[in-house]
């Protein structure tokens, strides 16, 4: 069993922005794997299916980014998902733009939503796949985040999000470390 989380901020002003990149992978693995995000549960978006072989959880907490602890944790109780078996995605201002970056643990990294996540389970031993959305140049990180894509940042985006659906339908047939050393950094 997987639980893939994609983080994100509910509603249409939030959108295809930075800080929703989470959610528009979960929405493209959605769509490659043909399982429908039709059910709601535990403050949060969610649609499940068996993909190679594999029972996946896709899920989009609707709690705000600050908040995702609030929607996962419960989730993951209620459907005996263990912290070995979740993945969050998400937006990382330190990671260039079409770039992914996977971790098997770790920090927060200043993002409010892995607080958050830290937080509620208790441990920050969870896989994490980090989209680069690059640093702000002119502007608040508040600003910068919460901002929609450029157009000169499309492609890149479009170039991670596959990247992202790669790592992740590989990771359904092999161990975390393995998807780690075959995808990370690709641009």
């Amino acid at each position: 069993m997987k639980l893939i989380v994609g983080l994100g901020n509910p509603g249409k002003e939030y959108a295809k922005t930075r800080h929703n990149i989470g959610f528009m992978a979960v929405d493209t693995l959605a769509q490659e794997w043909g399982i429908e995000l039709n059910r709601e549960k535990f403050k949060g978006v969610y649609g499940m299916g068996t993909v190679n072989g594999e029972k996946v959880y896709l899920l989009k907490p609707l709690t705000f980014m600050n908040l995702s602890g609030e929607c996962v944790r419960p989730f993951m109780d209620y459907f005996g998902i263990e912290d070995a078996e979740l993945v969050i995605i998400y937006d990382d201002m330190d990671t260039v733009a079409g770039t992914i970056r996977l971790r098997a643990k770790g920090g927060h990294g200043g993002h409010n939503g892995m607080k958050s996540l830290i937080q509620h389970l208790g441990t920050n031993q969870f896989a994490r796949v980090r989209m680069g959305v690059s640093k702000p140049t002119h502007e608040s990180v508040v600003n910068y985040v919460l901002g929609r894509f450029r157009p000169d940042e499309e492609a890149a985006v479009e170039t991670s999000i596959q990247h992202t659906v790669a790592a992740m339908t590989y990771y359904l047939e092999n161990s975390f470390e393995n998807v780690m050393n075959r995808f990370n950094g690709q641009q």
